[in-house]
């Protein structure tokens, strides 16, 4: 099959996809798209696009299926240490000024990203007056960040990242092993709100502190980001905190102006006071 008729394809099944269970990835980087949909259509066990395409409008059962490949679900608990350190030693003496505060994880995938910054909350003295909101595009997603449960062979991982985060605890005191894995403590989603969000289709998520959506954007052609900025610019209070993933940036974006760079090698950003 060649390039062209697969591109028709692919924009069709994109377009059936918007138009039936409005899940807009119409803008997501072409590249990555067609590469995940590659890989559903050779596991999911169709010969082309076009017949994911039939079987999606006509089998709501393969939604979940078909999003468990268009959403990327990979994270680690503290993942690049850096950035969680920048965020102890140079964000968090501006959020303890505040006498309450709202935490948005944008694209919370499993949870790791939510956990992370519910401990260093803790750690810091700030999780009594802090509300998260963790939000996904994909239930499933949501569901797996709200029990907390991780396979125990990452763990070592997730505490070498803690500890390198400049942890002032033991990742263990917030876990018990059960269930075959590592069960986080109930206690750090008490203030948890867990929520299905696009960040290509949906509103502003109220007034935030801080927004980290990290090795999101990445996927977004430069239309979406650009999105996607502006809803986090309008999301944030005076001088709110945007952190991102490593490989992204404002420079390019139509809202650079809105954000002060405060910790550029962490790509940690602070709207301006305008």
């Amino acid at each position: 099959m060649s390039d062209a008729i697969e591109d028709i394809e692919i924009r069709l099944l994109l377009e059936a996809l918007y138009q039936r269970y409005h899940y807009d990835f119409r803008n997501y980087a072409q590249a990555s798209i067609r590469r995940r949909l590659r890989q559903a259509r050779q596991q999911l066990g169709f010969t082309t696009f076009s017949a994911i395409q039939e079987g999606l409008l006509h089998d709501e059962g393969l939604l979940p299926r078909l999003l468990g490949y268009l959403t990327v679900q990979v994270s680690e608990m503290f993942r690049d240490p850096s950035y969680f350190l920048a965020l102890r030693e140079q964000v968090v003496p501006h959020l303890r000024t505040y006498p309450s505060l709202k935490v948005w994880v944008a694209g919370c995938s499993g949870g790791e990203e939510l956990y992370s910054l519910a401990i260093l909350f803790r750690e810091e003295g700030l999780a009594d007056r802090t509300l998260f909101y963790a939000t996904d595009i994909s239930q499933e997603a949501i569901e797996t960040a709200s029990r907390g449960i991780y396979a125990l062979d990452r763990i070592k991982g997730f505490t070498q990242n803690h500890r390198a985060s400049g942890g002032k605890s033991s990742l263990s005191d917030y876990y018990t092993t059960a269930y075959g894995g590592a069960a986080f403590d109930k206690s750090l989603r008490e203030r948890v709100v867990f929520s299905d969000h696009s960040l290509v289709a949906d509103a502003v998520f109220g007034e935030m502190h801080l927004i980290s959506c990290r090795n999101v954007m990445i996927y977004f052609d430069r239309v979406l980001q650009d999105r996607a900025l502006g809803l986090f610019r309008d999301s944030l209070v005076r001088n709110g905190f945007l952190g991102l993933g490593a490989k992204e940036s404002l420079r390019f974006s139509a809202h650079a102006s809105s954000f002060a760079d405060f910790i550029r090698s962490e790509r940690i950003y602070q709207r301006r006071d305008i």
